[in-house]
């Protein structure tokens, strides 16, 4: 069994920059307290892991993609990432090259695509994926040869544990937020549905299709305010249908890739060595021995 692990490069640089001081500079002045957290967050995951495939995906625009086409106002809650960590972008993209890992990015789709179309077109029945992020959309690839991880909290969740977490199994929850909405990205969902209201649905017909077809039942459901409910599903269609939409992951971008590009292969010591120095990172350098040899 090949055992592929697909990493979110977003939320450990964002992580990293908010975590830890601007006093960390490079010798040249450069800010580079991101490019730090996010290089010490992968020299971890080698050394723990010991990966033989791995990949790793950035988002190429932070704030739009190509949902904003669908939706003007989605992700339109979020500030502007601040130019100092916009900055560090291109070093930790830079930093994955030199430590030997494939990278894929793009402008147009967002890491999550990137991560659901690599694993769709790798996926055998030999092949097991590790999905290393803390973002819930990813969980719904969820099963028995994927795991998502959430590295921060060292939390791995199967698919009992998504039921556990959400009340639906990992291939319902693009319906679960289609319902729900998800204030994270300004996903609107239907107004009023919460998240036990939306299991509660799931659990008794499946799909959000299903739900629709047999919207008049819905008011028997026992359950609180059924009627207000079924009132509230049939006014809020529309956005439930934009909302799976957007939350909808792509898993046919246009990707040249075979499974044997993803083989980590090692670092080599001299473009290693110059960038560190480049950034001043000459400790951290000193734990790579330890991870793989060139």
């Amino acid at each position: 069994m090949n055992t592929i692990y697909l990493i979110d490069a977003s939320p450990y640089i964002f992580r990293a920059f908010f975590s830890l001081p601007e006093t960390m500079t490079a010798p040249d002045g450069r800010l580079v307290n991101a490019v730090y957290g996010y290089t010490d967050f992968l020299i971890q995951l080698l050394k723990r892991e010991k990966p033989a495939y791995i990949a790793v995906a950035f988002d190429g625009s932070l704030i739009t993609s190509f949902r904003n086409d669908i939706y003007r106002d989605y992700k339109a809650n979020r500030a502007l990432p601040p130019p100092e960590l916009e900055a560090q972008l291109d070093l930790c993209r830079e930093i994955t090259s030199v430590l030997g890992i494939q990278s894929f990015i793009s402008d147009t789709y967002e890491s999550d695509d990137l991560l659901g179309t690599l694993l769709t077109r790798l996926d055998n029945p030999d092949s097991a994926f590790v999905l290393v992020s803390n973002d819930k959309d990813l969980m719904q690839f969820v099963g028995d040869r994927v795991v998502f991880w959430d590295f921060a909290k060292d939390r791995r969740l199967a698919a009992g544990d998504v039921v556990e977490k959400f009340g639906v199994r990992p291939e319902q929850l693009l319906d679960y937020l289609a319902l729900t909405g998800d204030s994270v990205d300004n996903i609107p969902g239907i107004r009023g549905v919460g998240p036990k209201t939306a299991a509660a649905l799931l659990q008794t017909y499946g799909t959000l299709d299903k739900i629709y077809a047999e919207l008049r039942s819905v008011a028997e459901l026992p359950i609180r305010g059924a009627r207000t409910v079924q009132t509230r599903l049939e006014q809020g269609k529309e956005m439930a249908e934009l909302s799976k939409a957007l939350v909808t992951i792509k898993v046919d971008i246009p990707l040249a890739v075979e499974l044997e590009d993803l083989r980590y292969r090692g670092w080599s010591e001299e473009p290693v060595a110059e960038l560190f120095q480049d950034l001043g990172f000459g400790g951290i350098k000193e734990r790579l021995p330890e991870v793989v040899q060139a």
